[in-house]
């Protein structure tokens, strides 16, 4: 029996590498390595949620989780930035 996970992925990742990109024009400073740095510090920060279309999971999402997500999202996103922006400056020293 042959099994395709291809559609299989965790929500928050394309959220969280759509915001960083959003994001990017803000922080000139910060290199390609960086701003992956940034989306894997805000991705570790969330849960994982995987799904096989986010389709699905927003149809069965309540307004409070949405709400949660969006601001779960945002404060990783906001540390992720702020956190690697931080050890840049200390491995400049």
């Amino acid at each position: 029996m042959t099994f395709n996970f291809e559609q299989v992925h965790n929500y928050y990742e394309r959220l969280v590498f759509e915001e960083v990109v959003q994001r990017a024009a803000l922080f000139p400073a910060y290199s390609n390595d960086m701003l992956g740095d940034v989306a894997c510090v805000a991705l570790n920060r969330l849960p994982a949620r995987y799904v096989r279309h986010d389709v699905d999971m927003m149809f069965y999402l309540t307004e409070q989780e949405r709400q949660a997500i969006e601001l779960s999202l945002e404060e990783a996103i906001a540390f992720a930035f702020r956190f690697v922006g931080e050890r840049s400056a200390k491995n400049a020293n």
